[in-house]
């Protein structure tokens, strides 16, 4: 690999953190606000299994030209509002749910060493940011984090979710670099690991949980549990 001219982050689990908890408490403002009767973990796991179901069938990696046409995230989850509130008998505003997940999202807390680990970062390498994210909580996230960076994009404006090649590539184009001269980091072995593989990209897995890589994902370039850990990575790679 030739040496490293650029870094590009995902942005949740690996620059700031989307837990389990968080999105029990937004189904919590969400059932108070629409006076629903439902116990809000319970509506919050009908509705993840829908939502995880999308993820699974929005990209035919194959034959990514036979992909359904692309959905913000903002339209499927409002859908699959709809689906689970038509299934357990809710009467609710699928919309409104979906809206609030999405100012939910923008909120979400920075891990401890992010901002001093970027900005160590930034002295030295190009930045990007490249998540699968709607702009309406992406660009507010990056604002509350108080980071700037030369290039950000969403799977909205790409029109792509990863591990699609096509946003890799135009993160590539945006940046004109080549693909042996950036590095991706990112906490999804599917999504970023294998997405930039893919396209001959170098890959950082953050895996802070320690979780295992899973079948059918290349193996990462270097795996690290704290973004403290890139910069002397950086270092030896070039």
């Amino acid at each position: 690999m030739s040496p490293v001219k650029a870094v590009v982050f995902d942005m949740y689990e690996t620059l700031v953190s989307n837990p389990e908890e968080s999105w029990i408490d937004l189904f919590g403002v969400i059932c108070r606000a629409q006076s629903l009767p439902v116990d809000p973990p319970t509506l919050y796991r009908r509705w993840k299994a829908l939502e995880v179901n999308f993820r699974r069938v929005r990209l035919n990696l194959e034959e990514p030209e036979k992909s359904p046409p692309f959905k913000s995230y903002e339209t499927a989850w409002r859908d699959c509002f709809v689906q689970v509130f038509s299934d357990m008998g809710l009467t609710g505003d699928p919309g409104a749910a979906a809206k609030a997940a999405i100012g939910s999202m923008g909120v979400r807390e920075p891990f401890e060493e992010t901002v001093s680990s970027v900005d160590a970062l930034q002295r030295r390498w190009v930045t990007a940011v490249l998540s699968n994210a709607d702009d309406d909580y992406l660009l507010p996230q990056l604002e509350r984090l108080g980071l700037s960076f030369p290039v950000v994009l969403s799977s909205e404006m790409v029109a792509a979710y990863k591990p699609h090649p096509g946003p890799f590539r135009r993160v590539l184009k945006e940046l004109g670099m080549t693909s042996n001269q950036v590095v991706y980091v990112g906490d999804n072995p599917f999504d970023d690991v294998k997405g930039a593989k893919g396209v001959g990209m170098g890959a950082v897995w953050i895996n802070r949980h320690g979780k295992e890589l899973g079948q059918g994902v290349p193996p990462p370039d270097y795996e690290i549990r704290s973004l403290t850990e890139l910069e002397q990575i950086l270092e030896r790679w070039n």
